[in-house]
């Protein structure tokens, strides 16, 4: 997720115990886990909830659009050659992007750091002039799931693939995603 997109009081609901930030209280209490559907709140809602919320973060929200898209996949691909990942499926929407990636001697929380360092350096380099130095680009905490078994997989694989055409955007397809051979049991074990 990128910088300030996701509050951890957001009215949807979210994966966070505790606020980072004690001024952010003041929008409403955390609501640990998705809120139920007849407990979403209204678009109304939604849309001033995040106007006050962007008011409080300390720098501005960066949107992806399509050339950002582009040079946030390059920077995920790089990534991936570099650190020599297997990733089975990736989307960049409009504020956040997915990865699946095969367990790796890094751990994930170390990927997502190498993926977010590599983001946040492009991004920064290539828009110098909005972006200062000291904009976060990518949000404090990352949000994985861990998969243990083939279906696990394959389920987060449509997931992810659907994600762009949730987001408005075009079906994705990106070079560095290879197909999924139901590793560890793709010999057949």
């Amino acid at each position: 997720m990128l910088y300030g997109h996701w509050a951890v009081n957001d009215p949807h609901g979210s994966g966070s115990s505790d606020f980072l930030a004690p001024r952010f209280a003041a929008l409403g209490p955390i609501h640990h886990g998705r809120r139920p559907e007849h407990l979403q709140p209204s678009r109304e809602a939604l849309r001033l909830f995040h106007k006050e919320h962007a008011r409080l973060l300390n720098f501005p929200l960066i949107w992806i659009d399509e050339s950002l898209r582009s040079e946030i996949a390059e920077a995920m691909s790089e990534t991936i050659e570099e650190r020599r990942y297997t990733c089975y499926a990736s989307a960049v929407c409009r504020n956040h992007t997915h990865l699946v990636i095969r367990t790796h001697r890094d751990r994930s929380l170390v990927m997502w750091e190498h993926f977010a360092e590599r983001i946040r350096s492009r991004l920064r380099q290539r828009d110098a002039d909005t972006i200062s130095p000291h904009h976060p680009v990518i949000s404090a905490r990352p949000y994985a799931v861990l998969l243990y078994a083939p279906d696990d997989v394959w389920g987060r694989i449509r997931y992810v693939e659907r994600n762009p055409v949730k987001d408005g955007l075009a079906v994705q397809r990106w070079p560095f995603v290879r197909p999924y051979d139901n590793w560890p049991f793709h010999k057949g074990r």
